[in-house]
C-alpha cells in the first residue's frame, strides 16, 4: 500500500471549509451552552420545586441519550410539528442542548461548594438574591469548575463530527466527501484526524487563558 497524501491536500479549501464550520459550530455551542448550563443550575440550586423537577428531568435525558439521537431528533422529529430547521441551526441547537445539560451539573457542583459564610455576608450587605448569585457565588463557582467546563466543551467539539449525518459541511463532512471523490480514505482520515486533535488543543489552551481574564476575573 502507497500512501498518497496529495490527493487530500489538493482538496484543502473544502477541508479549511469544514474546519471553519467546527469552529463556528462549536463557538456558539460554547456560548449559549454555557449560558443554559449556568441558568439550569441555578434552577435546580435556588428553583422552587416544580423547576427543579423540571430541569432535573432535562438533565438526565441529556445524560442518558446518545448525542446523535438528540440530533437526529431536532432535525427530523421537530419537522414533524412544524419547525423544520436548517443542518447548521440543528446541528447547534443540539450542541447547545447537549452542553447545557453537562454543564448544568457541572456548575451546580461549583455552586454548592460555594462556603455558607460567603452568601450570609453578601446578605448583610443588603445585596438581593441576583447580586448575590452573580457577583458573590456565580464567579468562584465557575473558577472551580472551569477545567471541567472546558473539557465538556471540547467533548461536543468533537462529537460535533456526527453532524456530518444530516449534511453539516463541517470537518468530518469534508473528510467524507473527499474520501469518496479520492478513494483515499486512509489518508482523508490521518488528516481530518490531526486536524482534530490539533483544534482540541488548541481551543483547550484558549480557553484555559481567557477563563480567569474574561469569564471569571481570578
Amino acid at each position: 500500500m502507497t500512501l498518497d497524501f496529495s490527493a487530500v491536500f489538493i482538496e484543502w479549501p473544502m477541508l479549511l471549509r469544514g474546519l471553519l464550520v467546527t469552529l463556528g459550530l462549536t463557538a456558539a455551542a460554547a456560548t449559549f451552552g454555557i449560558v443554559l448550563g449556568i441558568a439550569c443550575a441555578w434552577a435546580r440550586a435556588e428553583g422552587p420545586g416544580w423547576l427543579q423537577a423540571v430541569v432535573g428531568a432535562y438533565v438526565e435525558l441529556i445524560r442518558n441519550t446518545p448525542f446523535i439521537i438528540q440530533l437526529f431528533f431536532v432535525f427530523f422529529g421537530l419537522p414533524s410539528i412544524g419547525l423544520r430547521l436548517s443542518p447548521e441551526v440543528a446541528s447547534v441547537l443540539a450542541m447547545v442542548l447537549n452542553l447545557g445539560g453537562y454543564a448544568c451539573e457541572i456548575v451546580r457542583a461549583g455552586i454548592e461548594n460555594t462556603g455558607r459564610g460567603q452568601i450570609e455576608a453578601a446578605q448583610s450587605l443588603a445585596l438581593d438574591r441576583w447580586q448575590i448569585f452573580s457577583r458573590v457565588v456565580l464567579p468562584p463557582a465557575l473558577r472551580r469548575v472551569w477545567p471541567a467546563i472546558v473539557g465538556q466543551i471540547i467533548i461536543v467539539m468533537l462529537g460535533s463530527a456526527v453532524c456530518s449525518q444530516i449534511s453539516t459541511p463541517e470537518a468530518s463532512y469534508a473528510a467524507n466527501l473527499i474520501s469518496s471523490r479520492t478513494f483515499r480514505s486512509f489518508e482523508s482520515y490521518i488528516v481530518v484526524t490531526l486536524l482534530y486533535l490539533g483544534l482540541a488543543v488548541l481551543l483547550r489552551s484558549l480557553l484555559n487563558w481567557a477563563g480567569p481574564r474574561f469569564i471569571f476575573h481570578r
